[in-house]
């Protein structure tokens, strides 16, 4: 079998690949075939994260295990039909953690080997990467600022036609 996957980076401008490898690549494969694909060295970090329909990071599986347990837990040890195993799975993918170039992969097609005469390749090519990563903005709101958002309908006092004050004093009472 061979999966085609398309891969989109995080960026403001469309930057799609679409690739092909045989299902039984591991997610290492998958990371050359990324770096080749977009132009980068391969010299960096990265890893792979389980992701759901809402792209919601779960699981990373890094470059190589960092945690100094047994090594488990890397790309070379994880097959694509083993994390992309339906139609429409999806995971991300960051490449070098202090640019942070994100990207967006999902399974579209599973394919029949015969239809392929070189694997892995490079199917589809739309737009070029920025020089540089988009700035990841991680702000939360501070809570005076999650406050006066809750405050927000009860503050127009411009639009008090629609209330109705006929029996304000009974529910003051």
């Amino acid at each position: 079998m061979v999966y085609k996957i398309r891969i989109i980076a995080d960026t403001e401008n469309d930057v799609i690949r679409d690739v092909a490898l045989r299902a039984d690549a591991n997610l290492e494969d998958l990371h050359n075939v990324i770096t080749n694909a977009f132009g980068f060295t391969g010299s960096e970090m990265a890893s792979f994260y389980d992701s759901d329909a809402n792209w919601n990071q779960g699981r990373e599986i890094p470059l190589f295990d960092m945690s100094g347990t047994d090594g488990t837990r890397q790309m070379d040890k994880f097959l694509l039909q083993d994390v992309l195993n339906e139609e429409n799975n999806r995971m991300l993918y960051i490449y070098d953690f202090l640019s942070m170039w994100t990207f967006y992969m999902e399974l579209v097609e599973i394919l029949p080997e015969a239809e392929f005469s070189e694997l892995p390749i490079l199917l589809l090519s739309v737009g070029v990467l920025p020089e540089e990563a988009p700035d990841k903005q991680f702000v939360s709101q501070s809570d005076e600022e999650q406050s006066d958002d809750l405050y927000d309908d009860f503050n127009d006092v411009e639009n008090l036609d629609g209330l109705n004050f006929d029996n304000f004093d009974d529910l003051m009472n």
